[in-house]
This record gives C-alpha cells, structure tokens and sequence, in this order.
C-alpha cells in the first residue's frame, strides 16, 4: 500500500496528532483518507489470516467518529458481522478489573497497597514472605515471579476459581517477586475476590453495576449461556492442523473462558466496546456523569512493571493495571488484545490525542486486530509507513515452521513399551490432583485430568514414551511427549505430560502400586 500516510496531512496541535482539515470539509470529511486507507487494509488482513468477520470503531473524545464490520460471522456462512454482533473480548476484560478496583480505592474502600493476605486470609503463594508482602496492586501489574501463565490449564480441565486460588501456592516462582515481568491469568481471580470482599457482592454484580449499566453496555455479558445463547453471536475459529475452522456453538469446553472472567471473559459487541474506550479516553466520564475521579482511572494507565520486550523500533513497552503502556512517536499508546479460544481483539488509545481504537474479531490464531491499531496510529499521526500486519505473519509463519522443526523425531529403531496395563492407575500432583492413566483400544492408552475430565490419546513413541493428542478442539491435536520414569525397583513410578511442563507443573507420581499382569 503506498504511501498512505501521505493521505492524511499532520498537525502537531498541543492536543496531539491532529490531522489538518481540508479548506472547505465538512466536519468529518478530514478522516476520509484514513478510514479509506484502514478499510483497505483491514480486508487484505483479513484475507492474509483467514479472518472470517471483524468489527472495528474509533473514538474520539465522546465522540464515535466511525464504526465498520467485515465478513461473516461464521466460515462458510453469509450470515454478516453487524454492530450488534457478540464477541468475546478475552484479556481485554483484565482493564475491566482494574477500573473496578480503581474505583473502589477512589471510594476509600481499598486501598491498593494493602495486604492481599489481609482482605483474604486464604491467598497464600509458594513463599511465604511473597504471601505476607503482596500487594493489591501486584495482582493486577504481571510481577508474581511465577512462570507465565502459570496454572492456566486448571481452567480447560475444569477447577473454579476457588479451587484455582488455593492451588496457586503449589506453583514454584521462577524469578524474584517483582523484579520481572510475566504474564498472569490466576492473579486477576485474587483482584476480584478481593473486590468481592470488599463490595459483598459478586465480581459480575459490581461489574454490571458500576460499568455496564452507567455506561450503557446493555448487550455486554459475562458468562457462557449469554454468548452460546445468542442470536447474534459470532462463532469461534481458531487454526487447527494448518486450517481455519469453526467450532460448533455447543462446543464442550467454552466454560473456561468464563472461569476466567476477571481475566478474560467479557462478551460485547462493536457498539458496547466503544461506549468503554470513551469511558477511558475522557478520563472516567458516562452520560455526563464522573463515576471515577480522572486520577484515579489515569492510574491504571501508568507503567508499573517493564516487560523488557522492546517494540520494533527500539522504544520499551510496561504492563501497567490491565493495560500495557508502549512508548511511540509522538505519544504513547495504552493497549491491550485479548484471545480466547476463538477470538482476538484489541483495544488502543493515544490518551493525548484523545483518540483509540477498537477491534473485534474471530480468529484467535490472527494478530490482525494489534496490526489494525497500531497502523492506524502510524497514519494517524503520519509517522513512517510499516505494515505490521505483513511482519506479524511472517513472523507467525517463521515461528511455526521453528516449531515444527524442534519436533522430536521418532527414532529409526522405536523400542516397544512394557505391557499397557503397568502404565496404568492413578498419578498425583499437588497443583492438578489425581489424574488417571487408562487402557484405550488397541495399543493406546488415555490420561484423563480434572474435573472436565480432559482426555488425552496417547501412542507408543519410543518404549517408556508416548506420543499425546487431544480432541477438545473438536479435532485431534499434538499434545506433546508423556515420559513414563521407573522408581529404584524398575516398576513405573512417575510420568511427566509436556504440555503441562511450561509452569513447571507436568510432573506426577503414582498413588497406587503398578498393577500385576495376569
């Protein structure tokens, strides 16, 4: 596309980037060009990624200076993505959170560098000094020194958030407290216990109440039979085996998304997620109405742990309450995206211009709703041509075949495993519990976990070995490796499931001696 920022003259006005009105415009007509150049780019991202429909709005001021859909909202269908379409808005919820305990620190009733441990007597992490010195404000900042994403499988296998909580002191830290930046789904559900102590009510109670309802969200929810029962809802896709493909509407794992719901789990519409982003940009306003001082809302905007991921262009970005702060020319971008298992979105302001964006779309193995913002700021505010969406999938695509290639191999000469049935019984961890390990068909065995009891298929790899898949997606996926280990008298006595290996937590004993073949 060339030279698109030359479509938009800039002026460097003291409320930020400005584009210039042409003599004669009518009020609205100086963001043609950029909105036709957006269009433009936003359907040939969409091709690129396989993104079936996409909805997308810019703010200014209170001000809904353009809202657009795209596509459909199932593939294979031409059922059109309206305004009035539900997505899920994933991680984008965590600012959701955020304001909330903003607010109730603008009421004086939390303060934010109180002890969690104080406010809930149960919070308890894998050290007990971090137990005794986390902060309010820690939970919502990426700092625990827990791995990333740590425990975020409990959710898919089906745990509450209670049961989530309690078992987060089982998850040993990586790095010290606070002195680096990982990402966290289990903290928020600790920031809204607390908000849930503090208030009486429930998180979804204070968060209809203070948000939706003043703002006007009318069509925004917060767990599962709102979206699964809706007329208007855009169906989940996500690539599975090389392909994009639609999971079906009753798909049997969707309520994990909504066990996460401080984290991740707001549903909303192109119309409603507009009415947030002014609340935001004019600094905690709705309906003329001040429901957070500009402070107190500005606050959570304001960088508290750096994620040492420096942007394309050398500049440093933070994570701060629900938001990340990355710096840019000329001003810096608060954003956030958010993924679940179906849909992507983003959500972006340039606090000093008064404008951002928003992006909704369904396809969560597609970053084009963060490639959307960021190249409309880049010809918001004239700065260089780049196109984010074009790196962000070579990268993708680079990263993939990088994957593929650290696959192991089987070996040429496989040796054969010991009779199925020693593998068999029940394993424990202190993090997942008991899981079960079974006999499945012919030369197979299967794990099941949790309370959902997800099934994973296992293979005979290499003889102590097996190859993992599984189903939950509708179709059958690698999984990784399960080694099986012997204890000193050579019987089987512990298994490790890759999958679950990048919290540290894979690894699970047996409760039961082997049994006898008979």
């Amino acid at each position: 596309m060339r030279r698109i920022a030359a479509l938009i003259l800039i002026a460097m006005a003291i409320t930020g980037c400005v584009p210039v009105e042409v003599s004669g415009a009518e009020p609205g007509e100086k963001f043609t060009g950029l909105f036709s150049a957006l269009d433009k780019y936003i359907e040939k991202g969409m091709k690129d990624w396989d993104v079936p429909g996409l909805a997308v709005a810019v703010v200014r001021g209170d001000e809904i200076i353009y809202t657009r859909t795209f596509g459909v909202k199932r593939l294979g269908t031409n059922d059109p993505v309206t305004e009035d379409t539900i997505f899920q808005i994933g991680s984008t919820s965590k600012a959701f959170t955020c304001t909330l305990a903003a607010m109730l620190a603008d009421e004086k009733k939390l303060r934010l560098d109180a002890k969690v441990a104080e406010i809930l007597p149960d919070f308890k992490m894998y050290d007990p000094w971090v137990t005794d010195n986390f902060m309010v404000i820690d939970l919502m900042a990426q700092r625990s020194g827990l791995p990333a994403h740590a425990g975020d499988t409990l959710s898919t296998v089906g745990f509450s958030r209670q049961e989530i909580l309690s078992r987060m002191r089982y998850v040993k830290p990586i790095s010290s407290f606070r002195s680096k930046y990982a990402y966290q789904n289990n903290m928020f559900l600790a920031a809204a216990a607390v908000i849930e102590k503090v208030t009486g009510k429930s998180w979804e109670q204070c968060l209809k109440e203070k948000i939706f309802d003043p703002l006007g969200m009318t069509a925004s929810s917060c767990d599962e039979a709102s979206f699964v029962n809706s007329p208007d809802a855009a169906a989940l896709h996500r690539r599975i085996n090389g392909r994009v493909v639609a999971l079906p509407k009753d798909w049997g794992y969707g309520f994990w998304v909504y066990t996460y719901g401080p984290a991740g789990g707001i549903n909303s519409n192109i119309k409603d997620y507009a009415e947030w982003l002014k609340f935001q940009i004019t600094g905690g306003r709705a309906a003329d109405k001040q429901l957070i001082s500009k402070e107190a809302l500005e606050f959570t905007h304001l960088p508290q742990t750096i994620t040492r991921v420096p942007t394309e262009n050398g500049l440093q970005q933070y994570y701060c309450l629900g938001w990340v702060y990355r710096e840019n020319n000329p001003y810096p971008i608060i954003w956030h995206n958010g993924g679940t298992s179906g849909h992507k979105t983003m959500i972006a302001m340039m606090p000093q211009s008064n404008i951002g964006i928003a992006v909704l779309s369904n396809n969560s193995d597609a970053e084009l709703p963060e490639a959307v913002a960021f190249r409309f700021f880049d010809i918001y505010c004239g700065n260089p041509e780049k196109d984010y969406s074009a790196e962000m999938l070579k990268k993708d695509k680079e990263k993939e075949a990088l994957d593929r290639s650290k696959e192991p191999g089987r070996p040429e000469n496989p040796a054969p495993p010991v009779p199925l049935e020693k593998y068999t019984g029940v394993f424990t961890n202190d993090l997942y519990g008991d899981i079960t390990v079974n006999t499945a068909g012919a030369g197979g065995l299967s794990i099941v976990i949790g309370p959902a009891k997800m099934r994973l298929s296992l293979k005979a790899w290499d003889a102590d070995t097996f190859k993992a898949t599984f189903a939950i997606f509708a179709e059958e996926e690698d999984a990784g490796l399960v080694r099986f280990s012997r204890d000193a008298s050579g019987n089987i006595g512990s298994l490790d499931i890759e999958m679950l290996d990048e919290d540290g937590c894979g690894a699970f004993t047996r409760t039961q001696p082997e049994p006898a073949i008979k």
